[in-house]
């Protein structure tokens, strides 16, 4: 028998779904309503849906000169605040 890592409840869990159960496959607690996913089948656990996406942060993109993306295609570079028309068709 498993229990909820929000409030500490016994998940009950039909023979049938067990069977079919998947590490990743989602579950809500009855007793408190939050969302769980399987962590580990043998034995059975569940983690909470914040656990499991603490494990897939997004790693930020380098800042500085180097390799940094244009954020505003609006800013100009230039020091007179002019944009560089060199080349425009007026």
């Amino acid at each position: 028998m498993a229990t909820c890592p929000e409030c500490d409840a016994e998940i009950e869990i039909d023979e049938d779904d067990l069977d079919e159960m998947e590490i990743g496959d989602p579950w809500d607690c009855d007793a408190c309503g939050s969302t769980l996913r399987v962590a580990s089948l043998e034995p059975l656990d569940f983690e909470t849906e914040e656990e499991d996406d603490d494990d897939e942060k997004v790693v930020a993109a380098p800042t500085g000169e180097e390799g940094a993306a244009d954020d505003d295609p609006d800013d100009d570079d230039d020091e007179d605040g002019d944009e560089d028309k060199e080349g425009w068709d007026e």
